[in-house]
C-alpha cells in the first residue's frame, strides 16, 4: 500500500487588496483573462455556480492546440479570505478529484499573502503534473497588479 503524495503549497505576496484577488479567482470573465499565456495554454471559457456545492468548469486550448477541461465543485467560499474547490482535469483518468485551496491574508489594504494548497494526490506521479502553480500565481499577480485589468 502506498501513501498519498504530499500537498503542493505555494505562496506569493501580491500588491493588491484581498477583495481584488478573490474577484479574479471567482469571476469567470476575469479568470479567463489571466489563466494562460500565448503559445502555452489559454482558458477560453468558464462557468461558475459560486456557492458551496456549486459546480465550476473551465475549458481552453493547451500546447499544440489540444483542448483541456477542468472542473470541480466549490467546497468553501469565505470572500475575500478563503476559496476551496475540488479539481478534476481531463487528464486525470480514473483518479479522484483533488482539492485546491486559496487562503488570502491581507497584510494591509494594498498587500495580500496568497497561499495555494493543492492536496489529495494519490501518487507522486499525479502530483508531478501540477508543478505549474508558481507560474499561474505569477500570472494572477500580474493581472491584479495591472490597473487596466481592474
Amino acid at each position: 500500500m502506498t501513501s498519498a503524495a504530499s500537498a503542493i503549497v505555494k505562496e506569493i505576496t501580491i500588491n493588491s487588496p484581498a477583495e481584488r484577488i478573490f474577484a479574479a479567482l471567482v469571476d469567470p470573465a476575469q479568470r479567463v483573462a489571466w489563466w494562460g499565456a500565448p503559445g502555452k495554454f489559454q482558458a477560453t471559457h468558464m462557468e461558475s455556480d459560486l456557492r458551496p456545492g456549486g459546480a465550476w468548469l473551465m475549458s481552453g486550448t493547451g500546447t499544440g492546440g489540444l483542448t483541456f477541461t477542468l472542473k470541480g465543485v466549490y467546497r468553501t467560499i469565505d470572500s475575500p479570505r478563503l476559496l476551496e474547490f475540488t479539481w478534476l482535469d481531463d487528464g486525470q483518468q480514473n483518479e479522484p478529484p483533488t482539492l485546491v485551496r486559496f487562503d488570502l491574508e491581507e497584510k494591509d489594504r494594498t498587500t495580500t499573502l496568497v497561499r495555494l494548497t493543492h492536496s489529495g494526490f494519490t501518487s507522486e506521479t499525479t502530483r508531478g503534473r501540477y508543478q505549474g502553480w508558481p507560474w499561474l500565481l505569477a500570472l494572477l499577480q500580474a493581472y491584479v497588479q495591472n490597473p487596466s485589468s481592474n
